[in-house]
């Protein structure tokens, strides 16, 4: 099988959220959260945060090297090189893409998108895509992956800002350029947020977290199935909007 590795982008700049992703739930990090939780991916290889070359940045590498995980450091603002990269130095065949936001990530869609693409033999497939695509899945359960010949293409000819900055858009830019499958839910999710970006989102998971007494094992689905008894623990970031890769601001990951 290719070798598979998972690439977390992390940044302690955050517009919303200065250092979210060392924020604290049940006595844990965010980012420690969801390094375990991507782990369990029965596709992944390896596992790589990616974060920038920035003094402010530091703490993560402290923080991955805690946790006894590879920490490559790039661009600020270049993710598209930064992925690639990172990619190069773990001798990635297959990409997988993962926002450190994302700390609900369950590793059982994961391994679906990975199988996926590597199966039909794609470029790229993924759970979700920007607009004006549509998506079914909650945000915060956002996978990406594609192949490392992929990755390469978009480096070597992207050049929009919001294509080095959110790393992939240069694949499903245009239709039919690449051969790209997305995952889509029987039902329709995607206006649940379960995502990490404001005060707000960070008191629900917390309050997830705390529902799950600091379990770190539970399933997207259990999730959904809390939301669906207990809605008033959600209600907490319903007025949140969210942004996209088409947003003029710079990617705070």
């Amino acid at each position: 099988m290719k070798k598979v590795v998972a690439i977390l982008q992390a940044r302690m700049s955050s517009t919303r959220l200065p250092g979210k992703v060392l924020k604290l739930a049940s006595g844990r990090t965010m980012l420690d959260r969801m390094i375990e939780r991507v782990r369990r991916a029965e596709t992944v290889h390896q596992v790589v945060v990616a974060t920038t070359t920035d003094p402010s940045d530091d703490s993560i590498v402290k923080a991955c090297r805690k946790a006894g995980v590879t920490v490559f450091r790039g661009s600020p603002q270049d993710v598209l090189d930064r992925y690639y990269q990172a990619a190069l130095s773990s001798q990635a065949e297959v990409i997988v893409r993962l926002t450190a936001d994302c700390p609900l990530i369950d590793p059982v869609l994961i391994d679906d998108v990975v199988r996926t693409l590597l199966s039909e033999n794609l470029d790229m497939a993924c759970n979700r895509l920007p607009p004006p695509f549509t998506r079914t899945f909650p945000i915060g359960l956002d996978v990406e992956a594609c192949t490392f010949e992929a990755l390469e293409t978009a480096w070597r000819k992207a050049s929009r800002k919001n294509e080095r900055e959110h790393v992939l858009p240069y694949l499903y830019a245009e239709p039919g350029r690449f051969r790209i499958k997305q995952l889509n839910y029987s039902e329709d999710l995607g206006h649940l947020r379960w995502t990490l970006d404001t005060p707000e989102d960070l008191l629900l998971l917390r309050r997830i977290y705390r529902y799950f007494k600091g379990r770190n094992d539970f399933s997207w689905l259990e999730v959904y199935q809390l939301e669906k008894a207990r809605p008033d623990l959600f209600a907490v970031n319903a007025g949140v909007k969210h942004k996209t890769y088409l947003d003029s601001e710079a990617s705070h990951q």
